[in-house]
């Protein structure tokens, strides 16, 4: 276990990393310093071969995250300077897609604003029953011009301009239906429906799933004929690898694999 200030990193000896935002007092909003420690915390686990997965969880009881400081964009600082201070969103993105590593959103309460755009940026997102996910920044005055392009990536157009020129909250099975959620769970069974991704997730060929977990980044805005060609030679990559011929061969034998990352 790692100390920070805001939020709390722990590594399990299953592979399952987990970075728990821990600002509870102002709802855990996406300061400068959560932000940085959430960067720092995710480059540990990138760099750390016995991580197989990540889950972004909160210590919040009824809020993952309330989203991006407004004192910061209400401050009286010179305008550049708020334009650098968003660099960190921009950062946090890229190395979640470049992570290597699946991620979950453990989502125990509402998720809004910037939160939400970290939670799309994941690879799967877990909501509690009770937990809302919106954009609620048109309300004050603002857009989210931050997590538009996640947004859009997610969710249908027409539903994405309902959220954001309408800033209303999604409840948790809306965020599913709107393509946001994967799966929403009653309280008490929240825990454990995370756990059992993670470990699902964690115990998968480490090798294999970085190679999937890169080209699903790197294909995303490619045009139909490039992506193709890409993704071919990943495959060829792939074949070429010793827990590929493991896999295969753990399945035709009727027992587990055992990968050696090569």
């Amino acid at each position: 276990m790692t100390d920070y200030e805001k939020i709390r990193y722990e590594v399990a000896g299953t592979g399952v990393a987990t970075i728990t935002l821990d600002d509870p007092e102002t709802r855990n909003s996406l300061s400068p310093d959560l932000l940085g420690e959430l960067i720092d915390s995710l480059r540990a686990a990138r760099g750390d071969e016995a991580v197989r997965v990540v889950v972004l969880a909160s210590s919040h009881e009824k809020v993952f995250s309330s989203g991006a400081n407004l004192g910061g964009f209400g401050a009286d600082a010179p305008t550049v300077h708020k334009h650098f201070a968003s660099e960190r969103f921009l950062e946090l993105f890229k190395l979640i897609g470049e992570l290597g590593k699946p991620t979950i959103v453990a989502a125990n309460g509402h998720v809004l604003a910037g939160s939400l755009g970290i939670a799309l940026a994941c690879d799967l997102i877990v909501a509690k029953e009770g937990a809302g996910f919106g954009t609620p920044e048109i309300n004050v005055g603002l857009f989210p011009f931050m997590i538009m392009a996640l947004i859009y990536r997610n969710v249908p157009r027409k539903r994405t301009n309902e959220m954001l020129l309408l800033g209303d909250r999604l409840t948790a099975e809306e965020a599913r239906e709107a393509g946001i959620v994967n799966k929403v769970v009653p309280a008490g069974e929240f825990d454990a429906a995370v756990d059992e991704w993670a470990t699902k997730l964690a115990s998968k060929s480490p090798l294999i799933m970085r190679l999937g977990k890169d080209a699903m980044w790197r294909q995303m805005d490619m045009p139909l004929a490039e992506a193709l060609d890409y993704l071919r030679s990943q495959l060829t990559i792939e074949l070429s690898t010793e827990d590929a011929v493991e896999g295969v061969t753990a399945f035709f034998e009727k027992r587990e694999p055992t990968w050696k990352g090569r």
